[in-house]
């Protein structure tokens, strides 16, 4: 469904310029849950933000291909990639409070995406915005549609954030560590959540985290990125369990471990 071809990203904004993602790579099938992993500043945000076209076309050079529907998202006209974004690819960010209008009610902001590429009335988005604030496990949601963003907690605001990205019914749904900025008990319902969405929905989800526990629970098929670079991947069990990269090992290995008690220590 999505093919990353040979994807470089080379910044132009300083004296000298410099290349933040090498010959990256990625096949994404229908229904995948494929992660990124690696630590701050490996490429994996800046990869997953040129998928969904969120990078900007001035100060930096991108080379490669991202096929997508038989377009190539990287070289398409603005106007084409505008069709795609929001509707066909989402994106669901760390922190929803610097996505989400603080002067605009939830309401209007999940069913923003409808009033752009639907031709759908303004009772009809309701009702379907509604519909998907329920689907996201919010509680009231008619209540939370008159809301604004400063009214919720933290991981309620992350399902409405989840809400407005799967409201088109997107194919790609990226999702850039959308529990760092979550408590556990929250950030073990946000990906129960998205597990449901990829199981009721079909949605391939991108997953990009630091997290290697959580993104193990979640992900089929793992990337390993460090500097910029692809250094290892291939399927959850086989990244965790037989690691080829030192890199990898020394991830892996960083994992907190819970052991048993003993001799009362």
């Amino acid at each position: 469904m999505l093919d990353v071809i040979d994807l470089n990203i080379e910044f132009h904004d300083h004296i000298t310029p410099e290349t933040v993602v090498y010959d990256f790579d990625l096949h994404l099938e229908k229904g995948e849950i494929v992660g990124i992993v690696g630590e701050s500043g490996s490429g994996k945000s800046m990869s997953a933000l040129a998928i969904a076209g969120l990078l900007s076309r001035k100060h930096m050079k991108k080379r490669g291909q991202i096929i997508f529907d038989g377009v190539d998202l990287l070289t398409c006209s603005r106007g084409v990639l505008r069709k795609y974004q929001g509707n066909d690819i989402c994106m669901v960010f760390q922190e929803p409070m610097t996505s989400l209008n603080p002067v605009k009610r939830i309401g209007w902001q999940v069913g923003e995406s409808l009033r752009i590429h639907t031709s759908l009335t303004e009772e009809q988005i309701r009702e379907k915005v509604i519909k998907t604030l329920a689907d996201v496990e919010l509680d009231d949601p008619e209540g939370i549609y008159d809301k604004y963003p400063h009214e919720l907690s933290g991981g309620m605001r992350q399902r409405v954030m989840i809400a407005a990205a799967i409201i088109c019914e997107p194919k790609i749904l990226i999702a850039d560590e959308p529990t760092t900025a979550l408590d556990v008990t929250v950030q073990a319902q946000i990906l129960k959540l998205l597990k449901r969405i990829n199981k009721t929905r079909g949605t391939a989800i991108l997953f990009i985290s630091h997290d290697l526990g959580v993104v193990r629970s979640l992900c089929e098929r793992v990337l390993v990125m460090y500097r910029g670079r692809i250094v290892e991947s291939g399927s959850t069990g086989e990244v965790f369990e037989h690691p080829r990269e030192e890199y990898t090992k020394r991830l892996i290995s960083a994992i907190p471990k819970m052991e048993k008690l003993k001799d009362g220590q």
